[in-house]
């Protein structure tokens, strides 16, 4: 199998790169365009692989893709690639908008043209906006999105699955809850949360911080795309969650509590704009179909992502400075 990842410097891309060169022998081609989450860091442990190769590039510019797609002729493509950060989509929406959109149509042209053989469109359960207790969103579920980043997600969704419908392409579309675990950017809470108490920084909590989210291991979610990579039905649409739902104020105290930091940490500031309450989804389907099923706990997988950046301080600050987007040129910067 070759298997064409877009996004793979990213936090759930690179995880899902270092599960594939990890744990099969198949050839991985990794395009990605080192926006300010992208970080191949994240990726030194496979960079030597020889089934391993790594393209810099954007996943709007059509020219491009439609040279991998030529060169490499990929069994599949698992698009990653997105901006994903709610609140910077709130004050710029125009990168998600193209990102999101355009580019998940050039890359599903381009696969329509050449008749890649499988395309994954990962997505987020954001798509189905804010859920009462108990409803939990089935595939079913109607898209009621909140911020423009879940609206460009619902809009790729969308177009993602008229091709099937349209040109008979073979897509499958997964929609996961809030992932956590090493390498997260430290922007999204749990990586905030642990970096602001490591340096003994105010934890900033958005409104009263009763907002739900399930809660999904980053390896367990790499796991589920695989499994509908090679048993997924075409067409369809498989929910992937944690069975972990918790509201953010729980998740920042528990993170207080491995850090061994004090609550007094913890800074109630203005809610952002359309935060949505509550997020829920079931995973029968995926359950059903494919055998797969998380295995992480929450309170085992948060204690072993807080030892990762407590024994990862250099990582996280290069994050925070930035110095980690100078990595490309010294590592690539001279290769043919």
């Amino acid at each position: 199998m070759k298997i064409l990842v877009t996004g793979g410097a990213g936090f759930i891309g690179s995880a899902f790169v270092r599960l594939l060169i990890g744990e099969t022998d198949w050839r991985v081609v990794n395009l990605d365009k080192l926006t300010y989450a992208g970080n191949l860091e994240n990726l030194t442990a496979v960079e030597k692989n020889e089934r391993y190769r790594f393209v810099q590039g954007d996943i709007c510019d059509e020219r491009l893709v439609d040279s991998v797609l030529s060169d490499e002729g990929p069994d599949a493509i698992v698009h990653f690639a997105a901006e994903s950060h709610v609140d910077r989509s709130i004050l710029s929406p125009e990168p998600v908008i193209q990102t999101n959109l355009r580019g998940t149509f050039t890359l599903l042209e381009a696969a329509r043209k050449r008749a890649t053989p499988r395309f994954v469109h990962v997505s987020t359960d954001e798509v189905y906006g804010s859920l009462k207790a108990p409803l939990e969103a089935t595939e079913e579920f109607p898209l009621n999105p909140s911020s423009p980043y879940s609206a460009s997600k619902a809009g790729s969704d969308l177009l993602a699955r008229s091709y099937f419908v349209t040109y008979k392409m073979p897509v499958a579309i997964t929609r996961a809850s809030n992932n956590y675990g090493p390498y997260q950017f430290p922007e999204k809470l749990i990586p905030l949360m642990i970096a602001n108490a490591l340096e003994g920084r105010r934890l900033p909590v958005y409104g009263d911080g009763m907002q739900v989210r399930d809660w999904l291991y980053v390896d367990d979610h790499c796991r589920a795309i695989q499994a509908v990579l090679r048993g997924g039905r075409e067409g369809e649409i498989y929910n992937i969650g944690g069975n972990r739902s918790l509201p953010n104020l729980d998740v920042v105290r528990m993170v207080l509590e491995s850090t061994r930091k004090s609550v007094d940490l913890i800074e109630y500031v203005s809610d952002r704009p359309g935060h949505d309450r509550r997020y829920a989804l079931s995973s029968e389907k995926l359950m059903r179909e494919t055998g797969w099923r998380p295995v992480m706990d929450f309170e085992a997988g948060l204690a072993k992502t807080v030892a990762w950046y407590l024994q990862n301080p250099a990582w996280v600050a290069r994050v925070r400075s930035g110095e980690y987007r100078t990595y490309y040129h010294k590592n690539y910067g001279n290769r043919k």
